[in-house]
């Protein structure tokens, strides 16, 4: 397992406490062998920089034969690409999704709009960065417009992604007042808790009230400094915020492999206290 430091807001961790109770306890351990998954669900439309009007589309990860009815957690997975590549079955959003739907959950990656991507950076990179949170924000208002049908509880979502989808989940737990028109309109784009993998916030700087947040960077990262992270979660702790850095030494650009159980298992914690999921398993 490579090495990894952690840098949390307080010398105590209480969302890295493993969820205490009798294997396998939901949430917490995969207690489903095996994954629904429904392809190109549209859950909105966004006009793109080109003038044309795109179907935004996701896949729904949920636990199959799930006796549960109601009030399963949801996260939305985002992935990344520089804001001009990328798709919805990204290899490890699509490991991430399944993993966390094996555990119970109910989980949406999504598609979003590109643009010409952000190397160099200009004002259609800005356009891009933002035109991909609201069509975030439009997924997590689809959760609220379907809870009954999806069986979540639309006071239980998380958002996460890696890279650009990493700033895009940032961006929507730090900028929830600025929510687009990608569609679902009259419901709440708020989130309850965010992980980011290799991103950092741009266009919003965190604020008084909102989400917890957990980040993990690699201090060699070429594509997005490790700086970039620190300083967002010091612009976090600064407004009294929750914001937990896990840093992989060496580690370079999106370095999901070599880490993949270190950030399953933080997500897992992290995931179960910040969306107070003890109370669903009491």
């Amino acid at each position: 397992m490579a090495a990894v430091a952690v840098l949390a807001a307080a010398a105590c961790q209480p969302h890295q406490t493993v969820p205490s109770g009798k294997a396998p306890l939901r949430y917490r351990d995969p207690i489903f062998t095996t994954v629904n998954k429904q392809a190109d669900v549209v859950y909105g439309s966004a006009t793109t920089q080109a003038g044309t009007t795109m179907a935004l589309k996701m896949d729904v990860y949920a636990p199959k034969g799930d006796p549960v009815t109601a009030n399963r957690p949801a996260i939305v997975w985002i992935h990344g690409g520089a804001f001009k590549n990328g798709d919805k079955t990204s290899a490890e959003i699509v490991d991430e999704a399944t993993t966390f739907a094996k555990k119970g959950y109910v989980n949406v990656s999504i598609n979003y709009r590109l643009s010409k991507g952000c190397f160099p950076a200009g004002p259609e990179c800005v356009q891009g960065i933002i035109d991909a949170k609201h069509d975030a924000q439009a997924a997590v208002r689809y959760l609220r417009l379907h809870k009954s049908s999806m069986k979540i509880d639309p006071d239980r979502i998380a958002i996460a992604g890696s890279s650009a989808g990493a700033y895009t989940a940032l961006n929507v737990a730090y900028g929830s007042e600025d929510v687009g028109t990608s569609g679902n309109p009259g419901f709440s784009s708020k989130v309850r808790a965010a992980v980011s993998l290799s991103g950092a916030a741009a266009t919003t700087t965190p604020s008084a009230g909102e989400p917890p947040a957990l980040f993990f960077h690699g201090d060699a990262d070429p594509v997005v400094p490790y700086s970039a992270a620190v300083r967002t979660v010091d612009a976090a702790h600064a407004a009294g915020l929750e914001a937990y850095l896990t840093t992989f030494p060496d580690g370079t650009h999106v370095p999901y492999g070599k880490n993949r159980t270190v950030i399953l298992t933080q997500t897992t914690n992290f995931l179960y206290w910040e969306l107070g999921l003890d109370e669903l398993n009491a």
